[in-house]
Parts: C-alpha cells; sequence; structure tokens
C-alpha cells in the first residue's frame, strides 16, 4: 500500500488486530493515511470503523476490555510502543465525536482549557480567536464568548469542538461521524471546514453517508465484516476510484446500494 501513495504516510496499520476480551472486532488491516489528506473509512454498521479510527490515538484503551496487538505507526514512531505515553499520543492526534459534547463551560473556556491543562505559555486570548477562526466560528462567538458552549446550536457545538481539538494544535485529526446529528446546513460547513483543514491538517472519517465520502476524501477504506464477525479492510483507494471503479464486488455493491 505504500507504494501506491505520493508520500511516506504519516499513520500506518500494519497487521493491526483489536479485541474486546476474546472478540476479535478488527481483523489484520493494513492502512496508510497521507499527510494533509482526508481519509474516509466507510463500512457497514459493526465492521470497526469506529474501534480502527479510535485504534489511531489509543482511544480504545479507554475501555478495559480493549487490547489490540500488530502495529500502528504514527511518523514513523510505533504508537503502541512501551516508551509511548497515551496522553501524549492524542495531544498530537485529536478526535472530533459523533455527537458534539462540548465542555460545560463558556466557549471561551471550552478552548482555553485544554491549552492551559497542556501548559500553553501564549497568549490565551489570540489562541481562542485562531481556534475560532479555523473552526469558521468565530464570527459567530466573538461576543458571546463568555456564554455555555452548551447554550449554541448542535452544529455550532460541534465546530466549537473542533476548534477545541485545533487549540492543542495536534497533526491529525479524527472524526468519527461528525455531522450525523447536524440538519444539512450545518453538515454543509463541517464539509467546507474540513476542505479548509486539510491544508494544515490530516483527516481521518467515519461516516455511513456515501455522498460525504465522495464529497470531502481524498481516500477511501472500505470495511467489511468477515465470517469471523471481524472487520476486515476489503479495498483502499483514491476516493474517485473507489466510487467509480472499485476492484472489489462488495464494494461496488456497498457503493451503489446493492449491499445487503
Amino acid at each position: 500500500m505504500k507504494n501506491e501513495l505520493n508520500n511516506i504516510p504519516i499513520l500506518e496499520s500494519c497487521n493491526l488486530n483489536i479485541y474486546y476480551d476474546d472478540f476479535k472486532a478488527v481483523s489484520d488491516v493494513n492502512l496508510c493515511i497521507e499527510k494533509n489528506k482526508i481519509t474516509a473509512i466507510i463500512g457497514p454498521s459493526g465492521c470497526g470503523k469506529s474501534t480502527l479510527l479510535r485504534s489511531f490515538n489509543r482511544m480504545n484503551e479507554l475501555v478495559p476490555s480493549s487490547h489490540a496487538d500488530g502495529q500502528v505507526f504514527f511518523s514513523g514512531k510505533d504508537l503502541y510502543a512501551s516508551d509511548v505515553d497515551p496522553v501524549a499520543v492524542r495531544h498530537r492526534i485529536g478526535m472530533v465525536f459523533q455527537k458534539p459534547n462540548p465542555f460545560p463551560k463558556s466557549i471561551y473556556e471550552n478552548i482555553a482549557w485544554g491549552a492551559r491543562v497542556h501548559g500553553y505559555q501564549g497568549s490565551l486570548d489570540e489562541l481562542v480567536e485562531r481556534s475560532l477562526r479555523q473552526a469558521a466560528l468565530w464570527d459567530e462567538a466573538k461576543d458571546i464568548l463568555q456564554q455555555s458552549g452548551l447554550a449554541i446550536s448542535g452544529g455550532q457545538q460541534q465546530r466549537l469542538c473542533i476548534a477545541r481539538a485545533l487549540a492543542v494544535e495536534p497533526e491529525v485529526i479524527l472524526m468519527d461521524e461528525p455531522a450525523s446529528s447536524l440538519d444539512p446546513i450545518s453538515t454543509l460547513k463541517i464539509e467546507e471546514l474540513m476542505h479548509d483543514l486539510k491544508k494544515d491538517y490530516t483527516i481521518v472519517i467515519v461516516t455511513h453517508n456515501m455522498q460525504q465520502a465522495a464529497r470531502v476524501s481524498d481516500y477511501t477504506a472500505m470495511m467489511m465484516i468477515n465470517d469471523q464477525r471481524a472487520g476486515i479492510l476489503v479495498e483502499y483507494d483514491e476516493t474517485d476510484k473507489i466510487f467509480t471503479n472499485p476492484q472489489d464486488q462488495r464494494t461496488e455493491d456497498y457503493v451503489t446500494g446493492r449491499f445487503g
């Protein structure tokens, strides 16, 4: 896979298996994520998309029954090596969840809190403004910075969560169905935002929405469930090829709506 991509991958999984107790949820996934691109992970419910996504910043370890074998490399460093701090991993590889989850704090503190915890030495006012601008929320929020982050609309809350992730200056942003609970206008804003952000960040998104994957991503990974009920990677290629000329019949059936 690495030789098929133009650049050295920023993230790479090698023979990755992820378990919950004795159940293998993801089986032998080999995947390269290219820097400053948007990669979509698609596939039917239960095929391990979110589990795979969370493996990229070791979020699965917050589930006591979860464990993994294989390797995940971030800029050439094995994220699962014994000397790697998972908190530091999540600092560099941020996460935005399916449901907006602002802290029960002001808009300002939602942005400033993480930076403060990580010892940010610059101007918090400038950081808050910069992060909100990057998340296309500054114009809507600049006059209500002391208002609760829970008091704004769902779409604004999700952009606030993106701004919060950006404030700790990650290199990669993982997004798990970031627009699934939003209305079409808010969804469009999130998609436009992703296009703007990939100039400076690498984005990996899980989505059930085929049209969204086709619109926003540069690369698409297609996952399915094998006979043992584990998620497997069926096909991975440039998004245009996945949607117009897939090499696997299962991919074609899924993206054309014939899967079932």
